[in-house]
């Protein structure tokens, strides 16, 4: 017969939409305190996930414990009455919340993990997801969800090697929930209340990181990887202000942590992209080789879109969207950045100062 305590283990209550390299990841965090309920899209997948335990396509040579339940019946959600997480990728996060939604627990704290911005809507993967779940009748509200966004490589998470993140929301408590059932000591949690600020950084390091990886393909070098890093934080940083983000953020783990990681790193997919578009490959025919999603390729039109709403310039992800979109060699694009005007590195000083007085003057 079974204990108490085994019954329990057999019902998680924490559920992760989407199986993978992050959603797994994320399952492997939860199951080392509790039990998991990892939904994938397909039959096919969930099977064998469940019955290999692994994840051989997005996560190679990591093993799901026991306490990782696989499944692809959104149904499932309806006992995870504490906390669903949404690990899909942006293109894709829509439809899987208009599939999910009417299975949630209305009282489920929700964490979106996902990072980019819609391309029709521009919104960030917060809004879609309230959008989303109201669109089908089963509304999640603004202040149920949060995001979680840092530099986070899921290989090396998944390895135990420690790391750090954010968790943003606009209830402290909220947050808080959230850091007490994630964060542990390879996984260290921190809260920030600029979910806009937080959100936008997700997305467009992203897009830097596919320049990064440019540079390194055409062999720039250290010191020119690294001023485009930061002209790219940057750029990242203008746009942040104008659409009311606050300037620190952009300075925090969301911002500049992740532009180390996602500029730095060989798993990175974006900085990979990079690297295959200086060898002159198309985004098309790089696109199918992927291990997975290279979520600048998916932004970076939105993040320009954005940015004109904004009457704010981003030469990076301008040349980004030239090397992918418009058949302009690599070469081409960086040297063409190199050749613009010089300016004042602090002329936009001023504005990120008011900005940061305003944001403490709101409390």
């Amino acid at each position: 017969m079974s204990s108490g305590a085994d019954a329990r283990e057999a019902a998680p209550r924490v559920a992760i939409v989407g199986s993978g390299a992050w959603g797994t990841t994320l399952a492997l965090i939860v199951a080392r305190n509790e039990p998991v309920t990892l939904l994938s899209h397909s039959a096919e997948t969930a099977t064998l996930l469940a019955e290999t335990r692994r994840n051989e396509r997005r996560l190679p040579g990591v093993v799901l414990p026991p306490r990782v339940q696989v499944s692809a019946d959104p149904a499932t959600l309806a006992s995870a009455a504490d906390l669903v997480m949404l690990a899909v990728p942006s293109a894709y996060l829509r439809s899987t919340v208009e599939r999910v939604a009417r299975s949630m627990p209305a009282s489920a704290d929700v964490l979106s993990v996902a990072k980019g911005l819609e391309n029709e809507t521009l919104l960030r993967m917060t809004e879609v997801i309230a959008d989303a779940s109201a669109g089908v009748g089963a509304a999640i509200a603004p202040e149920r969800i949060a995001a979680l966004s840092g530099p986070n490589l899921a290989q090396e998470i998944a390895r135990g090697l420690p790391a750090s993140a954010v968790i943003a929301s606009s209830d402290p408590a909220l947050g808080d929930r959230i850091v007490a059932r994630l964060s542990r000591r390879e996984f260290r949690l921190y809260t920030n209340p600029d979910v806009l600020g937080v959100e936008l950084c997700g997305a467009l390091k992203n897009i830097i990181a596919i320049a990064a990886g440019a540079a390194d393909g055409l062999g720039f070098g250290d010191n020119g990887k690294a001023g485009l890093m930061t002209r790219g934080l940057a750029e990242m940083t203008r746009l942040g202000i104008a659409a009311g983000a606050n300037p620190l953020t952009f300075a925090g783990l969301a911002g500049i942590g992740d532009v180390i990681a996602t500029c730095g790193s060989g798993l990175s997919r974006n900085h990979r992209l990079g690297e295959e578009l200086a060898k002159g490959r198309s985004w098309r025919e790089i696109e199918a080789s992927l291990p997975g999603v290279a979520e600048g390729a998916y932004t970076v039109n939105a993040a320009l879109a954005l940015a004109a709403r904004h009457s704010v310039e981003m030469p990076i992800a301008q040349e980004v969207h030239n090397a992918l979109f418009e058949g302009k060699s690599v070469q081409r694009c960086l040297v063409d950045l190199l050749a613009r005007e010089s300016k004042d590195e602090l002329a936009d000083f001023q504005a990120w100062a008011d900005q940061i007085r305003e944001t403490a003057r709101r409390g």
